[in-house]
């Protein structure tokens, strides 16, 4: 394969500052510690951390016209990330979202779709485009050019010409089901958070949830728990519940996609499922430790070596299951 992971799909231009407590009436001003900039999104964060992790990686997906555009993409060289089938889209603006951080690290953001919806990938890409041992769509839902049958059909071929594939969705509302369901058949991970899944399903119980989404063909269903850590479910029967790491948040921006880029590696690296998760688990808790997404991930090893930390105690039980990973 030429690439070890191909991230198709949603790149943002991200501006954050923290902390951020309220906004200022009128034309006011507030003073706050920390300001940054950086390359985010449910493909741009997972294809940055990846690369930082040693993977060769392929970044999928649209930018604008305007200046956002050239510093998302010298951002992305910058790491090593093949940016050649980066499209540069006429007459959009590049994805971009303004980041307001509060103190415990969650992060309401104003966000404009821009060239995430005007992206398409055509039959002479997919040789380049599939040519990768994972092929990851983020952000389905956003893609108006490429959600459907256009995802599914690629997924399709990316199965048949032997990738793993993995998914993950922005923001699920109950009209993105549809595109969904029609690239579960042809997916080997699907790694959306539980809030997510359960705005998708319908469903609330963790069981049930992840029941849902293997009853529609996908392989495999990680569901991520925030605090909670990560609920591993494959069709073969296994299950395992992956503790989160004990850390301080700073930001909470992008930590699914750092997760979604510990998956990646795993399978790449042949990891076992548990460590695989625990891998995931750790990426996701150094993108945490910083402000924006993938700040606090430096490299496979010092990844490597935070899975030894201590993890929290999860405050869910699920039924049946009699074995917890620690």
């Amino acid at each position: 394969m030429r690439y070890d992971y191909s991230s198709i799909g949603f790149y943002t231009f991200d501006c954050l500052g923290r902390p951020v407590g309220t906004i200022p009436a009128g034309g006011g001003t507030q003073f706050i510690e920390e300001i940054d900039l950086a390359v985010s999104g449910a493909a741009g964060a997972a294809v940055v951390a990846a690369a930082k992790h040693g993977l060769k990686c392929l970044a999928v997906g649209g930018v604008g016209d305007d200046l956002m555009a050239g510093w998302v993409l010298d951002r992305m060289a910058h790491f090593g990330v093949d940016i050649s089938t980066m499209q540069r889209l006429e007459g959009v603006g590049t994805s971009t979202s303004i980041v307001l951080t509060r103190a415990d690290g969650s992060r309401p953001a104003l966000h404009m779709k821009g060239a995430t919806g005007a992206f398409v990938i055509t039959e002479d890409m997919w040789d380049q485009v599939l040519d990768a041992t994972v092929v990851h769509i983020g952000g389905v839902g956003l893609m108006d050019r490429m959600d459907g049958p256009p995802s599914a059909r690629l997924f399709a071929e990316a199965k048949r010409r032997g990738a793993i594939t993995t998914v993950d969705v922005f923001a699920a509302a109950e009209k993105d089901l549809a595109n969904v369901v029609g690239l579960l058949p042809h997916t080997d991970y699907f790694l959306p958070s539980i809030e997510e899944a359960r705005v998708l399903s319908g469903l609330e119980d963790i069981e049930d949830v992840s029941r849902f989404f293997l009853d529609k063909g996908v392989a495999c269903c990680i569901l991520t728990l925030g605090e909670n850590g990560a609920y591993y479910r494959h069709a073969n029967g296994d299950r395992f519940l992956m503790p989160a790491f004990d850390i301080e948040m700073v930001c909470s921006c992008g930590c699914g996609d750092a997760f979604n880029a510990g998956i990646a590696t795993g399978l790449v690296r042949g990891m076992d499922p548990e460590s695989m998760v625990r891998f995931a688990q750790a990426t996701s808790a150094q993108n945490a430790l910083g402000l924006g997404s993938q700040a606090g991930v430096t490299s496979f090893e010092k990844t490597l070596e935070f899975t030894r930390r201590p993890t929290r105690p999860a405050e869910i039980e699920i039924q049946g299951l009699d074995r917890t990973a620690a």
